[in-house]
């Protein structure tokens, strides 16, 4: 017990200053989703994210996190995460996530969608949909969690139930705790383990955030020491919001209605704090 990392528990005015920049980042991501089409770079995308956040007086909490060189990571079919924006031109069919962050006041809020250029493939958009509804889930289960597990447990649980072909969900990149940095304890699996985890209390903000494949788990990072690529060159999705829990419930923080419409299907009533 004495190696484990603590837990940093927040105030409800502390997740308000999250609640400010997750609105930040979820304007950001809309601004960023809507630029995306056909012959536009990922590079632009990147700049698109910059200048909202830029607007905002927002900082970038992934510009210069150990290294790295943009605002946005842009990781495009087999990449899953931690794509570098740059000069490779979308095109149609290309499933794409985004996944950025931003910095109010010293708190941080973290979110991931997938996007598909275009028509797209349906197998494409299935995985999409399936990563989207899983997170959903997962984020529907921490409002009624004794422990963290019970998160990935849910996530697990929906997608080997889902119909079709069935999805691979990646292991070695889980979900983690935000707050005053990006990445904090605890981690957030996005699977069974028979793993407890931390206690769920008032206080709590995690980033959830399943990735889901249509092929194997496996992947490598490729030589730019970011890139993460499946083996197989099977297509991935990434989906991800920032969640707190406080003394009356869950909110979405990184949602525009806190999680409202997402949630109520599942019989979960996000409960926001005074903005």
């Amino acid at each position: 017990m004495f190696g484990r990392q603590r837990i940093e528990y927040k105030t409800d005015d502390q997740i308000l200053s999250m609640r400010r920049a997750g609105l930040v980042l979820a304007e950001a991501l809309d601004a960023a989703v809507a630029a995306v089409r056909p012959g536009i770079t990922t590079a632009d995308l990147d700049g698109v994210f910059r200048g909202v956040l830029d607007a905002h007086g927002a900082q970038s909490n992934f510009l210069g996190y150990h290294g790295f060189p943009a605002t946005i990571c842009v990781s495009v079919n087999e990449e899953v995460v931690h794509g570098i924006p740059g000069g490779r031109v979308l095109e149609e069919g290309d499933i794409l996530s985004i996944d950025g962050g931003a910095i109010v006041n010293g708190w941080h809020a973290d979110s991931a969608r997938t996007v598909i250029v275009g028509e797209g493939d349906p197998e494409d958009r299935r995985l999409s949909q399936v990563t989207e509804d899983a997170m959903w889930q997962g984020i529907a289960a921490l409002a009624s969690a004794s422990h963290v597990g019970d998160i990935g447990d849910a996530i697990d649980d929906f997608v080997s139930s889902q119909p079709g072909a069935p999805l691979g969900i990646l292991e070695d990149y889980v979900g983690h705790g935000i707050g005053t940095a990006m990445h904090q304890p605890p981690d957030v699996l996005n699977y069974r383990t028979g793993h407890k985890g931390a206690k769920v209390r008032p206080g709590l903000c995690l980033a959830i955030e399943p990735m889901l494949v249509r092929g194997g788990i496996d992947t490598v990072t490729l030589d730019d020491d970011w890139t993460v690529v499946t083996t197989d060159g099977s297509r991935a999705s990434q989906w991800e919001h920032t969640v707190a829990v406080h003394s009356r419930g869950i909110w979405v923080l990184t949602a525009h209605d806190g999680g409202a419409a997402r949630l109520k299907p599942l019989g979960v009533t996000p409960v926001p704090l005074s903005e």
